[in-house]
């Protein structure tokens, strides 16, 4: 659904041509950065009776080519691990993605399972240990459901269809697009740049009248469904890196169903661009590795196969698990 940080060590070195000269070190006093993220995507539970026959859960490819996109590789976690397992993943991996699909929001293993995550991430952040969590559709409004302690979801249709955003006055000085450049941030209210595929969100006046919510989120955006009800579409934490949008940035670059409004233009490409860059670098700023280079590789999307999906999904490529 992209902030940058480079850090560098300059080692200067002079020789004079007289003796007892010598080189002095300069180093750069800049914020420590990562520069081999790795992102986690938790699996997502199968609904759909076509895809059932090839595994329980699944990951768009989509949502893994948005991440390496961004500069970032990408773990699949699974849902049938232990929370011990899970704690010790999260020491492993730079950020977290939720996702969007079709679960129970509190009862699901999904659910259950980014509720350890979040917990995890809030944990972390509290003590300085930078983690920051992105959803995405279903897993923004996850999001909200862990925040508010509360499934606060009402009917606010909008499916298939692509919009531009109403942006906030928080939105326009956000973490999220306060680096877009001017034509973009004008084309992102003006231009359908945002694809919808949803039947319920949390609604504008819900968000205001909840004190978790609006004491958490900033509100950076929202639209309006088809039954005329303002609903919230973009999020970010105020305190914590955590990050939610009702629309699915991942599918103006990587999805391309005829019968579906992808957005593909040139802006939304760019929209879709800038925000995986912006949540990679993100992960850069978390310093959490891998204890050596094989659990690193064997942990990676890269050991599984994507399934060719398009004749009987919405998706270009699936993974299986």
């Amino acid at each position: 659904m992209s902030c940058t940080g480079f850090s560098a060590f300059v080692y200067l070195c002079f020789v004079g041509c007289f003796c007892c000269s010598k080189a002095m070190p300069t180093t750069v006093n800049q914020e420590a950065v990562n520069d081999r993220p790795v992102i986690g995507i938790l699996t997502q539970l199968v609904s759909d009776e076509a895809m059932q026959p090839f595994g329980r859960t699944y990951i768009p490819s989509s949502y893994v080519k948005y991440l390496e996109s961004g500069g970032s590789r990408v773990m699949p976690i699974r849902l049938t691990l232990t929370t011990a397992e899970y704690e010790n993943i999260f020491q492993k991996i730079n950020g977290l993605i939720l996702i969007g699909g079709a679960a129970d929001l509190e009862k699901s293993d999904f659910a259950k399972v980014a509720k350890i995550f979040y917990r995890l991430a809030v944990m972390a952040n509290d003590a300085g240990d930078f983690f920051p969590i992105w959803g995405t559709c279903m897993g923004m409004q996850l999001l909200t459901v862990l925040v508010a302690q509360e499934n606060l979801l009402e009917c606010t249709t909008a499916e298939n269809i692509a919009m531009p955003l109403n942006l906030t006055t928080e939105g326009t000085s956000s973490r999220m697009f306060k680096d877009f450049p001017d034509e973009l941030m004008k084309a992102l209210t003006s231009e359908p740049l945002t694809g919808n595929f949803h039947r319920f969100g949390v609604t504008v006046k819900t968000f205001q009248e909840n004190e978790r919510l609006h004491n958490f989120f900033s509100l950076l955006s929202t639209n309006v469904a088809e039954n005329g009800v303002h609903f919230v579409s973009t999020i970010e934490g105020k305190r914590y890196p955590f990050y939610g949008v009702q629309w699915h940035p991942e599918v103006n670059r990587f999805q391309w169903n005829r019968k579906l409004n992808f957005p593909h233009s040139r802006h939304a490409v760019q929209l879709s661009s800038l925000l995986a860059e912006f949540f990679v670098n993100e992960g850069r700023r978390s310093l959490h590795q891998f204890d050596n280079p094989e659990e690193e590789d064997s942990s990676l999307i890269y050991n599984y196969t994507p399934v060719y999906a398009a004749n009987f999904t919405a998706y270009q490529q699936i993974y299986f698990f």
